[in-house]
């Protein structure tokens, strides 16, 4: 057993004479003899102990218990209790005060050498698992202080973002509408070019050709102007949902004959209409970048002489409507990507696109609190089927 410095509290003489010989025996060293708490306290204040055997029942204002609640909280020393009594309130005393063991008297020698060992035992453990706790209580503050400056860091990062992302949509939304008067100018010039190409002239097949070359490509470049001034307001989280009541003939009608206009390629548009009421309430800025894009698309991406269904109906406040091509279709693999910005399917081949139109399709749909789905094979066209709520 380890020798150790052993404080004994008891105010019977025979009691502390005998257990002091029983201590010295097994080589421990007897710092003190205290017959009061406050003897012991004073006694400590000079030579702190190792090891406290204390009686519970002492004279002076301080007993045994009182004594050892003021030994736990200032010295940290293990207490053993000496007691004569092993009744239940006895017992509920001590065991409110954490005591490292306890012994009834009258003690022999091998229990006194057991609960010694129990003692420094316990309080040993107890300290190991204070210094841990103590240890991880560290690394939990310093965590959470990294947790915080790397908290800070983030929110100036994401604010410079945003500065940055700002400055960005200003930028572009400038730009574009820098480009779009200029263009509208050189728009109406080759209109005008087309008309004076008419009259009789040596340059007329020419004149006409470049002219058309022309318009379409400023419609392209206006097309993709639209499309980035779009993308600026849903970065910047600025298209809402303004819905006004319409109709509908009227507009589907707007949205066929622009289709129209552009379709080249002599594509045949057959409109299906399924009790459409006269009359419905939604936003039609929304409603016309889905259908227009979804139904130039298909025209595009249709063969010469092709054939587009476009079929509208209305049912439990939902409108549903699908846009079938006999186009080139999307290859199965490459449908995941479909909505993704500037995407565009391997097989276009030289079709002209920015690879944003269903981009534009996918944002208005979810602003609009409708679905988007597609099924398509290559080389056998696309049906895209949009579900929008009306009122």
């Amino acid at each position: 057993m380890l020798a150790l410095k052993i404080l004994i509290v008891e105010d019977d003489n025979v009691s502390a004479l005998l257990l002091k010989k029983a201590l010295e025996k097994n080589h421990h060293e007897i710092i003190g003899v205290a017959a009061t708490g406050e003897e012991a306290l004073d006694i400590m204040e000079e030579e702190p102990a190792e090891l406290v055997m204390m009686d519970i029942n002492l004279g002076g204002e301080l007993d045994g218990i009182k004594t050892t609640e003021i030994i736990n909280e200032k010295f940290d020393v293990p207490v053993v209790y000496l007691t004569a009594s092993s009744d239940e309130e006895t017992l509920q005393k001590i065991a409110g005060t954490n005591p490292s063991a306890y012994v009834i008297k009258p003690f022999n020698i091998r229990e006194l050498n057991m609960m010694i060992e129990l003692a420094i035992f316990k309080d040993k453990k107890e300290k190991e698992l204070q210094k841990l706790n103590n240890e991880l209580e560290e690394k939990v503050r310093q965590r959470t202080a990294d947790l915080n400056e790397a908290n800070k860091e983030l929110k100036k990062a994401l604010e410079k973002e945003r500065e940055i992302g700002e400055l960005k949509s200003k930028i572009v939304q400038n730009v574009s509408h820098g480009f779009k008067t200029p263009l509208t100018s050189i728009l109406s010039s080759a209109q005008l070019l087309q008309i004076y190409s008419e009259k009789d002239h040596p340059m007329k097949g020419k004149l006409m050709k470049h002219s058309r070359k022309i318009e379409n490509s400023v419609r392209n470049l206006n097309n993709l102007l639209t499309s980035v001034l779009f993308f600026g307001k849903a970065d910047a989280n600025k298209i809402d949902y303004k819905p006004s009541r319409f109709f509908t003939a009227a507009f589907f009608n707007e949205v066929i004959d622009v289709v129209k206009a552009n379709n080249d390629k002599d594509v045949a548009i057959d409109t299906t209409f399924e009790n459409v009421p006269k009359t419905l309430k939604s936003d039609t800025d929304l409603l016309y970048q889905v259908f227009e894009n979804l139904l130039s698309n298909a025209v595009k991406y249709s063969k010469n002489k092709g054939h587009v269904e476009f079929a509208v109906k209305v049912k439990d406040d939902i409108m549903v409507a699908t846009i079938q091509d006999d186009g080139i279709g999307i290859p199965e693999k490459e449908q995941s990507q479909l909505f993704d910005r500037f995407f565009r399917a391997k097989n276009v081949g030289i079709t002209e696109g920015s690879g944003l139109g269903l981009s534009i399709v996918k944002k208005c749909v979810e602003v609009l609190k409708g679905e988007i789905t597609v099924q398509s094979k290559a080389g056998k066209g696309s049906t895209f089927t949009v579900k929008i709520p009306i009122d």
